[in-house]
């Protein structure tokens, strides 16, 4: 049986519980991160960690404990052993009264680790009419607040997609519903800033750092234009992208996204906490 940590200690699934006012739960007050576990080493721990922390101060929540959270995480990695995995930390913000006011009782932890698969090198997206807003209170933090990314995710499955991808509000391509997006011009990799309401994804930071790709502004229609299309997550890596919409790409996948792909898989084996 899965084992997770809740609040300072660790629960079989079963009984691992918060309570229903927990402030997470009726108003989505809270922060998460997902990190990549392999043969139960987490990968850009650190990291992660510290865009929690961005994430708490910018919804006015404390700031979470590392260490508590590299305890918990070890012990939960420990107690579910997978060959791949998705260990998933959320901060909320704990027992609260109904409605948006916070409560005084402290923030909740959550850690929990679950097996997947890996990704396959290609996948399909589609692009959905509505925005992210870059100026919005939320922009660029990693909130629990996820429905309107379960209602995108939702139509790129029925249409055959594994992710969707947003406009924002100034309609520039900004990011998908669990991903970042780059685009290849003439040879070059781009990808939008963070200014355009984007998350600051971990692994988006090290394909620009390890690629030296190109934040750019870029118009929604670059998916029209460009020559290689490619999504980077804790869960993808690099992944490239063969349709969106109903625009195929050229079949197979870009030189640019190859080396990209090759590149990560190659720095990230050399240093698990980069």
């Amino acid at each position: 049986m899965m084992r997770i940590w809740v609040n300072g200690g660790l629960r079989d699934a079963g009984d691992a519980r918060l309570s229903v006012l927990d402030h997470g739960l009726t108003v989505g007050d809270g922060i998460f991160e997902t990190v990549r576990t392999s043969e139960g080493r987490p990968f850009a721990l650190t990291r992660h960690l510290d865009r929690l922390t961005r994430s708490a101060r910018g919804l006015g929540l404390a700031d979470p404990d590392h260490d508590e959270i590299r305890r918990a995480a070890a012990a939960v990695i420990e107690a579910n052993p997978v060959a791949l995995g998705r260990l998933r930390i959320t901060y909320t913000g704990g027992l609260s009264p109904l409605g948006s006011d916070r409560g005084q009782d402290g923030p909740s932890l959550v850690v929990a680790l679950d097996g997947v698969h890996r990704r396959p090198d290609s996948t399909a997206v589609i692009t959905v009419p509505w925005t992210r807003n870059e100026r919005g209170a939320l922009a660029g933090l990693k909130t629990t607040s996820y429905a309107e990314n379960v209602v995108a995710l939702a139509r790129a499955r029925e249409r055959g997609a594994s992710e969707a991808l947003f406009p924002n509000t100034a309609d520039r391509l900004c990011e998908g519903t669990g991903s970042n997006v780059f685009v290849v011009l003439d040879g070059r990799v781009h990808t939008p800033p963070v200014a355009s309401g984007c998350l600051a994804g971990i692994t988006r930071a090290l394909t620009v750092e390890w690629t030296g790709a190109e934040e750019t502004d870029l118009p929604m229609d670059v998916l029209a234009e460009a020559d290689e299309v490619f999504l980077t997550s804790t869960l993808r890596d690099v992944q490239a992208v063969h349709r969106i919409d109903d625009r195929e790409l050229t079949p197979g996948i870009g030189p640019v996204t190859a080396k990209a792909m090759r590149v990560f898989d190659e720095r990230a084996g050399d240093d698990l906490d980069p």
